[in-house]
């Protein structure tokens, strides 16, 4: 039994370098720890930050509630269907992509996937550093006021040198390092939240900068906008991702299980957070995470800073893992693990970029609000490939089938002209926080951001249309007789 056990393990680290799909005999059954893995990489800074960003950008705290709950209900719903895509299939999201794009068309949204996952893992990283600061300052290492540039650069890197390890080890590494990581954090949270909601000065019937309050049009602008960018577009953003890891899930788990567990697991931290975050900006109006944290908690920023920051190392390390199986994805012919360490290093760069920037707010709001236009395309087309016109497929050894194959076609343009033109409307019906970001259509309509269901709904019902004509061209996609291979069979 224990012989069977070590076997399985070693041919798990050694399927992971390679991209190919897993197989059943390599497995678990338990969906405990997707609920780990979804929750661990959303308790963090950043998600105070993103119930502060309501608050900061005019909205009362009731509207900010309103869009973070809401918002969260509806991206995380969706979100749960691409979780259940990666445990019937056994593939990436990014070799799932083949399907609609075709072999070679499909390095586009890989390219975009793995160029954005360096940004995240920038951005995380860079947001941790003022809890740093604030830790540090309290305990008179550092003076918080002053840049730090120095300091900043080396808690980075030494943040980041974790982050690339625990992904580098791979999903097991990172299963258990979120399900003995978290609880202990769900913990120092509860003890904040009481902290915060029953002995801190919250202003509870907050409603907006005395004077400027929001009401009509402009009103229901920033909510479209701020739900955009931290409700709906929140949830979307994982998409990508979700396939990733729920390829380690068993078939024989039921759907519902691993439904429930990897939706909650996310919906749970990022709407406890938000409103953590909104709630201590009512005090202060800032959106700074160590500023939010020191100002309110005092003594108990150190502890509270100490094992928050195992949050955005959390998230990191799926960032890391999901930038390599992306890349790999481009064909491009390096193990896992190397990938992991270039990731390191280009976000690392990306991070010290970040350290000499300010304006974080806008930072923040244009970035998130600017990628769900390529996401929400991107997922409408999947979701209408696998649930709809390939709704019965399980096995999809086609997709990793060479780059010279005839079973998927080199460029799907079905897939292509439905991404396009989901991509255009969510630009049209976007209202960022810079001028290009905001189209003629959400202009017309006094600001609304509807940018996340027109990208989606378009680019849905094009490919609805158009993939089944496009899929008579091609040989079929995957050959459903087949069984997928086993451990062993990969391995030989």
């Amino acid at each position: 039994m224990s012989k069977t056990t070590t076997t399985t393990s070693i041919d798990i680290h050694e399927l992971e370098q390679t991209l190919q799909p897993i197989p059943e005999s390599a497995r678990t059954h338990r969906v405990s720890g997707q609920f780990w893995i979804w929750c661990g990489a959303n308790i963090a800074p950043i998600n105070w930050v993103l119930g502060a960003l309501g608050i900061q950008m005019g909205l009362g705290l009731s509207n900010t509630i309103i869009v973070i709950v809401v918002g969260n209900l509806i991206g995380m719903s969706a979100f749960g269907f691409f979780v259940l895509l990666g445990q019937r299939t056994g593939a990436t999201a990014m070799v799932l992509g083949r399907g609609p794009f075709g072999r070679i068309g499909n390095y586009l949204p890989a390219a975009i996937q793995a160029v954005l996952v360096i940004g995240w893992c920038a951005l995380n990283t860079w947001i941790v550093l003022d809890l740093v600061m604030a830790l540090l300052g309290k305990l008179n290492v550092v003076n918080p006021a002053d840049k730090n540039y120095g300091v900043r650069i080396l808690v980075a890197s030494l943040i980041m040198l974790i982050q690339v390890v625990v992904s580098w080890l791979g999903y097991k590494a990172i299963a258990a390092f979120e399900r003995w990581t978290v609880p202990p954090t769900i913990a120092i949270l509860i003890a904040m939240s009481i902290t915060a909601w029953f002995f801190l000065d919250i202003n509870w019937g907050y409603a907006g900068v005395p004077g400027h309050i929001l009401t009509g049009w402009p009103l229901a602008s920033a909510m479209t906008a701020i739900m955009t960018a931290i409700g709906i577009g929140w949830g979307i953003t994982w998409f990508t991702y979700a396939a990733d890891y729920s390829r380690f899930v068993s078939v024989k788990v039921p759907r519902r299980r691993l439904y429930f567990a990897s939706t909650f697991g996310q919906f749970l931290p990022v709407v406890w957070l938000g409103l953590l975050g909104a709630t201590l900006a009512t005090k202060s109006g800032t959106v700074d995470p160590g500023q939010l944290v020191v100002d309110n908690f005092g003594v108990l920023a150190i502890p509270v800073l100490l094992l928050v920051l195992h949050g955005p190392i959390a998230t990191n390390i799926l960032n890391v893992y999901t930038f390599s199986v992306a890349t790999q994805a481009l064909d491009v012919k390096l193990p896992r693990r190397a990938l992991s360490v270039l990731v390191g290093v280009l976000s690392m760069a990306a991070v010290i970029y970040f350290i000499f920037q300010g304006d974080l707010a806008s930072t923040l709001d244009t970035w998130l609000s600017g990628i769900v236009g390529w996401i929400a395309a991107w997922g409408g087309i999947m979701l209408v490939h696998y649930y709809w016109m390939e709704r019965h497929v399980t096995h999809v050894d086609g997709l990793f089938a060479s780059v010279q194959t005839s079973r998927l076609p080199k460029v799907n343009w079905a897939g292509y002209v439905a991404f396009f033109v989901g991509i255009v409307m969510t630009w049209m019906f976007m209202y960022g926080g810079v001028p290009f970001l905001q189209g003629f259509a959400a202009a017309g309509l006094h600001g609304i951001d509807l940018s996340w269901l027109a990208g989606s709904l378009s680019s849905a019902l094009l490919y609805a249309i158009l993939g089944p004509i496009a899929a008579r061209q091609y040989q079929p996609t995957f050959e459903t007789a087949a069984e997928p291979a086993t451990v062993a069979e990969a391995n030989a």
